[in-house]
């Protein structure tokens, strides 16, 4: 087994099991980069850079989702909306934590 170690914020949730709702534990984009960060930032391991902490709501989002025209610059502001529904389906936002990995405090 590989074990790695992550930083993530002491508030942050405790990351839910396999096929539970996503709650912005951040552990995921943490250890590796999806497909489309892979893509937009040319990195095939974590900490994913679109990571993005919210403190007020004391949970991580994917910035590429959250805030696409940070992460991709030459976006004009009228297809903000578009790629944000865009990042939503390539990242499969709202099916589910898809992380295996186990957590230890």
């Amino acid at each position: 087994m590989r074990k790695t170690v992550v930083e993530i914020h002491p508030a942050a949730p405790p990351k839910p099991l396999a096929g539970q709702p996503c709650n912005g534990c951040g552990v995921c984009c943490a250890l590796e980069t999806c497909p489309l960060g892979r893509l937009r930032f040319r990195q095939r391991h974590g900490p994913c850079p679109a990571l993005t902490w919210a403190a007020d709501e004391q949970r991580y989002h994917c910035g590429l989702l959250s805030d696409p025209r940070r992460h991709f610059g030459w976006l004009p502001t009228a297809a903000t909306g578009l790629a944000a529904r865009l990042c939503a389906r390539w990242i499969a936002a709202g099916s589910g934590c898809d992380c295996d990995a186990e957590v230890q405090d």
